[in-house]
C-alpha cells in the first residue's frame, strides 16, 4: 500500500501547495495534483534520507506534512525557472 497512500497523500499536497503558493496559473488544479505526487515521492525520499526513517507509512499526518513540503519545494523550483510572460 505504499505508493498507492503516496499517491493519494500527494493528490492532497498538490491542492494543499497550490493554496498555500498562490500566483499566476501553475498548470491548473491537475497540474498540480500531479506536482503533488512527485512532490511527494520526492519529500519522501530526502526526509527518509536526512533522518534515516521510512515515512511510507500510510496517511498520517508526518506523510501529508511531508508531502506538503515536498510539493512546495517542487512548485517554487517549478515557478523559478518558468520564463516570466511580459
Amino acid at each position: 500500500m505504499g505508493i498507492l497512500s503516496w499517491i493519494i497523500v500527494g493528490l492532497i499536497a498538490g491542492v494543499v501547495a497550490n493554496l498555500l503558493f498562490p500566483g499566476p496559473s501553475k498548470g491548473g488544479w491537475f497540474g498540480a495534483m500531479m506536482l503533488g505526487i512527485v512532490g511527494a515521492i520526492v519529500g519522501g525520499f530526502l526526509a527518509a534520507v536526512i533522518t534515516g526513517q521510512d515515512f511510507v507509512t500510510g496517511i498520517t499526518v508526518s506523510t501529508i506534512a511531508v508531502s506538503i513540503i515536498g510539493a512546495l519545494i517542487l512548485l517554487i523550483g517549478f515557478n523559478a525557472l518558468r520564463p516570466t510572460r511580459t
